[in-house]
């Protein structure tokens, strides 16, 4: 298919899980003949399933693709060596490793011939013009090196709370399920888990504003959807139509978390289900 702006668009095939075909994704661009972009996210927002960017990265090189990865979740929560992950774009925002919100950088690979959208000045290395935000930049720029400095400890604690969490849910609320690979250590990121709870539709209606009113902060989808009254597109793309009439719930963690206030949690969720 092609998009408005006449660009020929292609989607990757998903597995039951969400994850990405990797084995589709290499048919589109063995098979395309004109230059291609791919945009593909490092962790998912929503469930948390990590892409294998190394391979993705790896394919793109393979057949002279350009790859844009979306390393929001990523970045200060894992390692990414450019130098070795080839990757032709990155993303990543302050306030997703406790730095300043509304300031986020890109990283573009030298050689692109990137044009730039805001012309103007000659700052941002002729890329944006516009005046800078300095305060938000050395704000992110300190959290960057913070969130790496502690990187090992901080995946550690983080990591603790998210299995305590999951180990907690589902003692107290056997039927629960997790979204996507969001209950698998493994394969999801340790900062989010992303729930589906036996709750029927009409009482379901009541949930986040419960929660709410109990001082638990957690979300229906990502935050970027907040105020959408749309359901998660992410869950539509994996889930049956007689689970997604069932409440799935994202609850996100970091190094400020504790266990008691994941007792908390599961305290008044199992209640509310009981009630």
């Amino acid at each position: 298919m092609r998009d408005q702006y006449g660009v020929a668009l292609d989607y990757v095939n998903l597995d039951e899980k969400g994850n990405v075909d990797i084995k589709h994704l290499e048919e589109l661009l063995t098979s395309s003949g004109e230059k291609t972009l791919v945009s593909l996210m490092h962790i998912n927002n929503e469930l948390g399933n990590i892409l294998d960017i190394d391979r993705v990265a790896e394919l793109c090189q393979e057949n002279n693709a350009l790859f844009h990865s979306d390393t929001v979740q990523g970045v200060c929560h894992y390692p990414i060596d450019l130098e070795k992950t080839r990757v032709d774009f990155i993303v990543g925002a302050a306030h997703k490793f406790h730095g300043p919100k509304g300031v986020g950088f890109a990283f573009i690979r030298k050689g692109i011939g990137m044009k730039p959208l805001i012309h103007g000045g000659s700052q941002e290395r002729g890329s944006r013009a516009g005046t800078e935000s300095v305060h938000n930049i050395v704000g992110l720029d300190e959290a960057f090196k913070c969130a790496y400095e502690n990187l090992e400890a901080d995946t550690v604690n983080v990591k603790g709370i998210k299995h305590y969490f999951i180990e907690e849910i589902t003692n107290a609320i056997p039927n629960i399920q997790f979204n996507g690979e969001s209950g698998d250590l493994d394969k999801s990121t340790y900062t989010l888990v992303n729930t589906r709870l036996p709750v029927s539709p009409e009482k379901a209606l009541t949930l986040l504003f419960q929660l709410d009113i109990k001082g638990i902060a957690c979300s229906k989808g990502s935050a970027c959807q907040s105020g959408s009254g749309k359901g998660s597109h992410v869950l539509t793309a994996i889930l049956p139509e007689e689970e997604m009439l069932k409440p799935s719930v994202r609850f996100s963690f970091s190094k400020h978390n504790t266990k008691e206030e994941v007792d908390y949690v599961v305290g008044v969720l199992k209640e509310f289900i009981n009630s």
